[in-house]
């Protein structure tokens, strides 16, 4: 070992002070990269096998050549290790693990809890009280649940503003999808009865439910109440039509299929999910699989991954076996409190959906690859036509939208080599400016991205896209000088005669002047990126514009100061259901008389604003 060089990792002396205890490991290295994060059954016999003679794959040699120092957590047992294992590399994001990675938020069907429950398509982050039910493949499997729901069980779809404010029944009711019961029209018994119904339906448990809806009907028809029996006939009759065409090998079933492809290092995982026999449709995934090649590893990884944050169904069908398969399924099992089956080599029709779904997959990774393929000549163009050593990993472009110098708005959006990455995007509120100055929004948005990347060693782009010509380009060079940001190539996009595409000119801070034409790939990139970023920009300016001309309305009216202004926005749940609203329901929030109420309704509705004297 030569002076300065740091000392290698001792595996063996590591691995000799271990316990035989099931735990995760993870392996560091001599900058205090997390490299590695694994499970073991027994500690010492699985970190032992790393540094034993047997012969290890190329990865798995690179990955301990790096090696500096390793930590180890005991756990009572292997489930928890696997558990604590996703975990980690879900927060830590290891080099070397493979990771399930998917940007898109997860539809839900939302069934809200209140007075009268609302069902709904959700995304996002669950902070609305009620329960959730998916996660579904896709939007499209939501909204043909949902118009099952409404068929069935008729329970309402409206925002609580909409609803708080009718006072007659909507289209929905008067095509039978509704109960009305924002006016009524129905029970409060009855309508709970129905949510409870349909919990049992969305829970997949719709055998039950009909077995009460005959027992309800014949109670009724005993009872006299032929209505009443005649409407639990027609549910009872629609639920069976559905179930009819919705078993899988003679039974409703709740499974899900998965298949994974692989080309290279490049992976794609796709699922086909069943719920109460229901086929939901398919989504795919693109796990990154950080150099591992082996099919097996990537599903069990993406196993073990999803349905750590999803709730897993009683069987989950596989295109091929995976490494410790039983250690999931026994903590998928421990994890959702019942029984999880995990099965491969299966016959029958679930095998004909195993072979749907392989087909998919790679049919998907091959489409995925071939964009791929194409964004990265597009960007590898770019790179020539910008005479650049280093490929382009990351581009960022800049755009300022605004009407007549109100609500201006700068949008960020981030492009790497995969294409857009919307979860990085990020737009700027502009004040303190001239209104309608764009050099001034220019240099403001810059200087607020990059001070930040500055104060906290951020990420910096390597390519840095100006929409407009020298004139905001030097306001984004000057901005970046001082902040002493260097190695970032700006590059102005200035629209091209006509204002045509392909046309545009591409100015450089040294002076010069690019026109690559429509049929240059560097020039179709540019343009790609530079549309999203306006997109962007006006889809946040029209909101922001929106918001301040109708807050602007409420701040016009005497007599409606910030207090009252906050207490008609969340009586109403918003701007909207505050508009919709009557004079009437307005004079009903706390600290608005109706004189008040009349001059807000009459402010919002462009009437003649009544005299205040009367307050």
């Amino acid at each position: 070992m030569t002076a300065g060089e740091p000392s290698r990792f001792d595996g063996k002396a590591f691995v000799a002070n271990l316990s035989t205890a099931p735990g995760v490991y993870r392996m560091y290295s001599a900058d205090d990269t997390l490299l590695y994060v694994g499970k073991a059954g027994a500690l010492r016999k699985r970190v032992a096998s790393y540094f034993s003679g047997s012969p290890k794959s190329a990865r798995i040699m690179s990955m301990l050549s790096q090696v500096a120092r390793m930590d180890v957590t005991v756990t009572r047992t292997e489930a928890e290790a696997l558990l604590l294992e996703n975990q980690l590399i879900k927060s830590l994001t290891p080099r070397y693990n493979v990771a399930l990675r998917d940007d898109k938020s997860y539809p839900y069907v939302l069934l809200t809890r209140e007075q009268w429950p609302r069902i709904a398509l959700h995304r996002g982050p669950r902070a609305v009280p009620g329960r959730y039910f998916g996660p579904y493949p896709g939007v499209t499997a939501v909204r043909e649940t949902l118009n099952l729901m409404h068929k069935l069980f008729k329970l309402r779809s409206c925002e609580d503003s909409v609803f708080r404010n009718r006072s007659r029944p909507c289209l929905q009711y008067q095509i039978g999808r509704c109960s009305a019961p924002c006016v009524e029209l129905v029970d409060a018994d009855e309508y709970a009865e129905s949510v409870r119904r349909a919990t049992l339906f969305l829970e997949g448990r719709s055998d039950q439910l009909a077995d009460e809806l005959m027992k309800d009907m014949q109670q009724a028809s005993e009872q006299l109440e032929f209505e009443r029996a005649a409407r639990l006939r027609d549910l009872l009759a629609s639920l069976r039509s559905m179930q009819s065409r919705q078993y899988v090998d003679g039974r409703a079933a709740d499974l899900d299929v998965l298949a994974c492809a692989m080309q290279g290092s490049q992976a794609c995982v796709l699922l086909l999910a069943f719920r109460d026999g229901r086929n939901l449709g398919t989504r795919a995934f693109y796990p990154r699989t950080n150099g591992e090649d082996s099919a097996e590893e990537v599903l069990g990884a993406f196993v073990s991954q999803y349905y750590a944050e999803h709730a897993p169904p009683p069987e989950i069908v596989l295109d091929r076996e995976i490494p410790d398969a039983g250690l999931i399924e026994t903590a998928l099992a421990s994890a959702a409190e019942r029984r999880v089956a995990l099965r491969w080599n299966v016959r029958g029709e679930r095998a004909g959906y195993v072979e749907l779904a392989s087909r998919n997959a790679q049919a998907t990774l091959a489409t995925e690859l071939s964009s791929r393929s194409a964004q990265h000549a597009r960007s590898e163009a770019l790179r020539e036509m910008l005479g650049l050593a280093e490929p382009v990993k990351r581009v960022e472009c800049f755009d300022i939208s605004h009407t007549m110098g109100e609500a201006t708005v700068a949008s960020c959006v981030v492009f790497d080599a995969s294409g857009p990455v919307s979860s990085q995007y990020r737009r700027y509120n502009i004040s303190g400016i001239e209104p309608g100055d764009d050099y001034a929004a220019m240099h403001q948005a810059i200087e607020r991205r990059f001070r930040r990347a500055v104060e906290e060693d951020g990420v910096m782009p390597d390519v840095l896209l100006i929409d407009g010509g020298a004139g905001q380009l030097a306001q984004a060079q000057a901005a970046l000088a001082d902040l002493g940001v260097e190695n970032v190539v700006l590059v102005g996009v200035a629209k091209g005669e006509e204002r045509r595409p392909g046309h545009e000119t591409l100015v450089l801070p040294d002076g010069r002047e690019l026109r690559p034409g429509a049929a240059s790939p560097a020039l179709q990139f540019i343009q790609q990126v530079r549309d999203e970023a306006h997109r962007f920009a006006i889809t946040g300016h029209r909101g922001r514009r929106q918001k301040v001309r109708m807050t602007s309305k409420l701040e016009d009216i005497p007599g409606i100061g910030p207090r009252r202004r906050a207490s008609l926005l969340k009586h109403f749940g918003g701007l909207a259901g505050l508009k919709a609203a009557g004079e009437s329901e307005i004079a009903r929030v706390e600290g608005i008389n109706a004189a008040l109420a009349a001059r807000i309704y009459a402010n919002l509705h462009g009437l003649p604003m009544p005299d205040a004297a009367g307050e």
